[in-house]
């Protein structure tokens, strides 16, 4: 890529300035001449432009459920746990921490969360394909030790629910597992 000098910078920057605040006293003096707009219609999406991809995403109320109805199981078996799920897009919705839970716990059990979603699969599926692929546990965020399950809708990933803290990664995927169950209710 081309340096530009400083000048040309400047010039570029004056321009840019010039033209957004033209648009702007533009756009407010418009504004302000205009006749108030009818109300908007409601916009019907072109279900068949196939530029356009319809999602399934949880609701908070949903993984909220589902968070506390692993956090139950857990609490149950007097695990100590705590407990993250999250969307499609491994963004968190909602984490509970549970009373006496370790400090590893909290970021182990989105980790997990995010793996399973991210794989589609429960995570003690994903550490037997570490013997195939061990550079997979590279990919960051992620963390590949049992405890993760996907939350599925037609086959197909809408969110992953981790949990952590019990004495083995077997316990943590069985309550994750009675999250996702919960859904189904």
């Amino acid at each position: 890529m081309k340096k530009m000098s400083l000048r040309t910078r400047v010039l570029t920057g004056a321009v840019a300035a010039a033209a957004l605040g033209a648009g702007t006293l533009g756009a407010v003096s418009a504004n302000a001449s205009a006749p108030a707009a009818a109300p908007a219609t409601a916009v019907k999406a072109d279900t068949a432009n196939r530029n356009l991809q319809q999602s399934t995403h949880l609701t908070v109320d949903a993984a909220s459920k589902a968070a506390q109805a692993a956090l139950d199981a857990a609490e149950k078996e007097y695990q100590k746990v705590a407990v993250s799920v999250v969307d499609r897009n491994g963004n968190t919705i909602v984490t509970l921490r549970g009373d006496g839970a370790g400090p590893q716990a909290y970021e182990s059990a989105e980790k997990k969360a995010y793996t399973a979603v991210s794989w589609n699969a429960p995570t003690s599926e994903l550490v037997k394909r570490l013997a195939q692929t061990p550079n997979l546990k590279d990919i960051p965020g992620t963390l590949f030790l049992a405890g993760g399950a996907p939350v599925q809708v037609k086959g197909a990933p809408v969110a992953g629910i981790g949990v952590a803290g019990a004495p083995s990664g077997d316990l943590d995927e069985k309550f994750a597992q009675a999250g996702a169950a919960a859904l189904a209710k």
